[in-house]
């Protein structure tokens, strides 16, 4: 079950650093609302996760979930540039998700 709150405290930590870029400064007051509610549930799911998960491991994979679905949103939402290099990181912070996973 922590495995489980930890993917979805990931997901909304995707959701607030993406809504970020609809807030507009904090001057939209829907994608503002949406933005810090998702932060809020981000942390507190990762602070369930973190009552039986290893604290180093649980956060890395939280940030390693929101940086990965940050930047692949980024990509297909923003126009950001999906380089070779880009891609390549991306997929060794995967691997090194998958290797925290498996080790702990």
């Amino acid at each position: 079950m922590a495995w489980f709150l930890l993917l979805l405290a990931g997901l909304f930590e995707i959701g607030w650093a993406v809504g970020l870029k609809y807030t507009d400064g904090f001057t939209r007051p829907m994608p503002t609302v949406l933005t810090v509610a998702s932060m809020i549930i981000s942390i507190v799911l990762l602070g369930l996760a973190v009552k039986t998960l290893p604290m180093g491991t649980a956060y890395a994979v939280w940030t390693g979930i929101g940086t990965v679905g940050t930047v692949l949103l980024g990509i297909w939402l923003l126009g950001d540039p999906a380089t070779s290099v880009r891609l390549l990181c991306i997929g060794l912070i995967v691997a090194g998700i998958a290797g925290l996973k498996l080790a702990a």
